[in-house]
């Protein structure tokens, strides 16, 4: 395989992608030299700061109709915080770093009405994705988005609330047969008590905090919820079960067992240092065979920040963005459920792929929309992106993405724009344009290249 493939490969898996001319430049150098680079300078963090913290107050003294114009209001401040998240995908310096945001934003998968929670979790789960798993994993625990959606603020000494660790064994760190329906209920009465108030901060109220002796997995003290998070934190299993989670996404859903055992091995003796986790796996040979080339299927988001990255896609209406994730299956703060998004093929379906294979016409051709947004049944989306225009009027620089490839001979454009933008050579022959001028040649080929099914994979 080219040095030139590799590097492509690892910037589609690990960064949303490159710029050609970033990719012209790269193609000659080392890849140990250009992984190098990639942390260095495609790990920076800027946390999104959009949503005021909310006035401290009894959200129980207030009128039907005042709750009603705040849950209005905290909607649109999480599409405003959607779309902000979305475009910060495709910033170069932040590209690998919010790639994992994403990535721990589904393992984490969680959504709140309070758009300050949501931001602040977002925010907490950028700080810690490159960070080690279990300072990520005591803060989510403290997290007052999570604490609510999985009801551990009705957790008390008593009457404990199973939700919150039934999802933190099964979902989030050992997996599901790890671990007994005893082991829940224990857990359960170790983070009774762990809270928040009306600001938004994390409390531990005392009096609600269940302080007698407790069996965990074997062992038994007077545990709280930070001496089961380390619990888990030493059995094998939940480096095995992260790390089985981060091959699919970022090496192929058809996992090697022994690479698996081998990296989670290396992962609990790192602390879970996933920074150090992700250099390992980008730096091994086997992530560049050609068994692992081209086989991820691009999440929706995935897909928009390509179209941003490579053209700079933008639109005049951003509603246009919501109405894109909702007919695609996944709209960012709002997973289906606590078990987020199923990947895969799970992104495909007859009505997601005619859109997807649609949609440049509708970006670079300003067809008319013919597509309803899915019914999710979620009422916290309804009507999100529901009314787009009946064109999406996309912002593209043309002239700046053709003046790139007007240097080069008009029998080399339609190679190098296939090795930029596809993982994989297109099945389809590419339609015989060279009596055109470069420019408008250069449009058709990108036309049909992201109109391509290998558009999809990467």
């Amino acid at each position: 395989m080219k040095e030139q493939q590799k590097i492509q490969h690892l910037y589609f898996r690990a960064c949303f992608g490159i710029d050609f001319n970033e990719l012209e430049q790269q193609k000659d150098k080392n890849l140990k030299k250009v992984l190098k680079e990639v942390f260095e300078k495609n790990s920076k963090i800027k946390n999104i700061e959009i949503v005021e913290k909310p006035k401290v107050e009894n959200r129980n003294n207030l009128t039907e109709q005042e709750k009603r114009l705040l849950r209005k209001g905290s909607r649109q401040k999480i599409k405003n915080l959607n779309i902000a998240w979305l475009k910060q995908m495709a910033e170069p310096e932040y590209a690998l770093r919010e790639k994992m945001t994403l990535f721990w934003h589904n393992h984490f998968a969680c959504k709140t009405q309070i758009a300050y929670l949501a931001q602040k979790q977002n925010n907490l789960l950028r700080k810690h994705a490159l960070g080690k798993f279990g300072d990520l994993l005591h803060e989510i625990a403290k997290d007052s988005a999570m604490l609510q959606f999985l009801n551990n603020q009705q957790n008390r000494k008593e009457k404990p609330n199973e939700n919150f660790a039934r999802e933190l064994m099964e979902l989030f760190t050992l997996g599901r047969g790890n671990y007994s329906e005893k082991d829940i209920k224990e857990a359960a009465r170790a983070f009774t008590g762990w809270g928040f108030d009306f600001s938004g901060e994390y409390v531990f109220r005392e009096r609600q905090h269940d302080f007698e002796s407790k069996m965990f997995l074997g062992k038994t003290g007077n545990f709280n919820g930070n001496d089961i998070i380390d619990i888990i934190l030493e059995n094998p299993q939940t480096a095995n079960f992260i790390v089985k989670k981060l091959y699919i996404n970022l090496v192929n859903d058809k996992f090697d067992e022994a690479i698996v055992q081998e990296l989670a091995t290396f992962f609990r003796k790192t602390d879970y240092d996933i920074k150090a986790l992700l250099e390992k796996i980008f730096s091994s040979d086997w992530f560049y065979e050609q068994k692992n080339i081209g086989t991820h299927i691009k999440s929706p988001i995935e897909l928009l920040v390509h179209y941003q990255k490579f053209f700079g896609l933008d639109f005049e209406d951003d509603r246009s963005w919501l109405f894109i994730q909702k007919v695609l299956g996944q709209i960012l703060l709002y997973p289906p459920n606590v078990a987020g998004w199923q990947e895969g093929k799970n992104w495909i379906d007859s009505s997601s792929l005619l859109f997807r294979m649609t949609l440049p016409d509708l970006i670079f051709g300003q067809i008319e929309v013919d597509f309803n947004s899915k019914d999710d049944g979620d009422a916290d989306t309804e009507g999100l992106g529901k009314r787009a225009a009946k064109t999406l009027q996309a912002k593209v620089d043309w002239s700046k993405i053709t003046k790139q490839f007007l240097v080069h001979p008009q029998e080399e454009i339609a190679e190098k724009l296939q090795v930029w933008l596809l993982s994989l050579k297109p099945t389809n022959i590419l339609e015989n344009t060279q009596s055109l001028s470069k420019e408008v040649f250069t449009k058709n080929i990108i036309r049909q290249l992201t109109a391509s099914p290998e558009f999809q994979l990467c």
